[in-house]
């Protein structure tokens, strides 16, 4: 396509959203001219499920809840006035709590200043708000913030340790909507364990978000934690981002959350009209199902132009592959749906995959992102006329057209500048996309029963894992792992009891010894515990 074609097909499809400084180029998409039309009744249909969905429609049948995270960011929407109520008194409560922790007026036990910030969390509970930090970041920050976000014990540690000598000014925020999320529940004993030993009361360093009367909850709220925070049953952990649960943490920061939430709410406003053609979330779900033909045929590449963005394909990972991944349909009919996100950011990847992605196995389609504004402050020159920042537009624009020469396609969301109005937009943004994605291929983007499943097996491997434990420390002799699976009765999971002894006996502190090597049948474990 010459120049000229190129240029009439960007000027009849960009999307521009002047309210907050974005717009989107689908241009390097090759929809046929007749696509928007032939999807015209799939869309619409859209649109009214969402339109459903934010009136408080039951969207998790299976589980009797609503899907409100659209209230989080405009209360007045709420399907009750007791939710309208319950969001507005939240977002107060943040407000309200970071200015007692800034103050001082809420002090660490020794009557310092919080100036550190440890959030305990996973997946949702931890991804958006680990975006938001980092995006949003600066020299002006209130309280420098750290994440557990795993059950690593040598993550934990190597946490804690930059944590340091600073453990009595750090505030620790422990989410979990249930208080039963294991990775979450083991980062927090392992805080609470360190605290311990620093002679510290981790009760008055902790603060919780969770449940209502959750495991959590009654947790904090018997052992007098510093304040406890909402999570509702009809936010999903990975649509959580506007709640408390990156709120809190972000207000603690210094991030301005009511221009985090102002970005979100006016992006879903322009995102909930059902025009197509100027309706950025629309457009994007309809180009996901052109590029993958509604079947997740190929992966999307994330490839933000900011390094304050490298986050935020981690943070798509979840909220995309979660929601649309998914084994049934709505009728209940087989259709393994599901879309790939991956990326890192722009130009750095064009020295890792680009070479794959301009000459390999064409599987994919790009989404770019584009900031405008280079920085704060002004820019030096690297070369006569020219800055960092033109180099960085220079490599997006060179890498977008050398990909399309080839025959990939690509899509491009430019933002003005970042921001917390442009961070809460761009969330939006991604959540509307999700969710009017979900209904064209008509499967439910809020539950996950995938998650569910493996959180079950792995609870069924710990039980396995006390009863080879507790048959060692009985038996006292040397068994192969075919004999300790046959003394549990549970014969054809004898390559899951070796897995387990080879990691107990590599931690020589569980008390496991073995003797033997090669073949894994010929090999002895037994118990040498005190």
């Amino acid at each position: 396509m010459s120049g000229q074609s190129l240029w009439k097909r960007y000027s009849q499809y960009l999307c521009s959203s002047e309210e907050i400084g974005l717009s989107l180029d689908i241009s390097r998409m090759k929809f046929s001219d007749t696509f928007f039309e032939e999807m015209r009744s799939a869309i619409n249909k859209a649109f009214k499920e969402m339109m459903a969905l934010e009136k408080g429609a039951i969207s998790n049948p299976d589980e009797g809840r609503m899907v409100g995270h659209y209230w989080l960011r405009n209360a007045a929407m709420a399907p009750t006035a007791e939710m309208k109520c319950e969001v507005e008194a939240a977002v107060a409560q943040v407000t309200a709590f970071a200015g007692d922790i800034h103050s001082g007026r809420i002090a660490a036990a020794n009557g310092d200043s919080f100036t550190k910030l440890l959030v305990i969390g996973i997946g949702g509970s931890a991804l958006g708000p680990q975006f938001v930090a980092d995006a949003l970041a600066s020299k002006h920050d209130r309280m420098a913030p750290f994440f557990l976000d795993n059950t690593d014990p040598d993550g934990i540690d190597r946490v804690l340790s930059t944590v340091g000598k600073d453990l009595a000014r750090t505030l620790v925020i422990v989410i979990s909507k249930s208080g039963s999320t294991k990775e979450t529940r083991n980062g927090m004993l392992e805080t609470r364990s360190a605290y311990l030993r620093a002679g510290l009361d981790f009760a008055r360093h902790a603060v919780a978000v969770t449940g209502d009367n959750s495991e959590l909850d009654r947790l904090a709220k018997g052992e007098g934690w510093i304040a406890r925070f909402p999570m509702w049953d009809w936010v999903g952990g990975r649509t959580s981002v506007t709640s408390a649960v990156g709120l809190l943490p972000a207000a603690l920061q210094g991030i301005d959350i009511t221009a985090l939430l102002d970005g979100a709410k006016i992006c879903d406003e322009i995102t909930r009209k059902p025009d197509t053609m100027h309706n950025p979330a629309a457009l994007m779900a309809l180009m996901w199902h052109y590029a993958t033909n509604g079947h997740g045929e190929k992966d999307m590449v994330m490839l933000p132009y900011k390094d304050r963005l490298l986050l935020f394909s981690r943070y798509l990972q979840q909220l995309i592959m979660e929601s649309i991944g998914k084994e049934l349909d709505l009728d209940g009919k087989q259709v393994f749906q599901g879309l790939t996100v991956y990326g890192n950011k722009g130009s750095t990847d064009q020295h890792a995959y680009l070479q794959q992605l301009r000459e390999g196995v064409a599987n994919f389609f790009m989404t770019f992102i584009e900031v405008l504004k280079d920085r704060e402050e002004t820019s030096m020159e690297v070369e006569e006329g020219i800055t960092s920042g033109d180099f960085l537009f220079g490599f997006f624009q060179g890498t977008r057209t050398a990909l399309y020469e080839n025959g990939r396609e690509s899509m491009t969301i430019t933002v003005d500048r970042v921001d917390a109005r442009t961070i809460g937009a761009l969330i939006a943004l991604f959540e509307r996309t999700v969710g009017l994605y979900a209904s064209l291929v008509n499967i439910n983007a809020y539950h996950q029963p995938g998650v569910e499943a493996g959180k079950k097996a792995a609870g069924a491997v710990i039980a396995l894992q006390k009863a080879v434990v507790g048959l060692l420390g009985k038996e006292k002799r040397e068994m192969t792992a075919a004999e300790i699976a046959a003394e549990l009765g549970k014969p054809d999971d004898v390559e899951a009891v070796f897995a387990i002894l080879r990691h107990l006996a590599a931690n020589p502190d569980r008390g496991i010894s073995y003797s033997g090597q090669g073949n894994p049948a010929d090999i002895r474990f037994i118990s040498v515990a005190s």
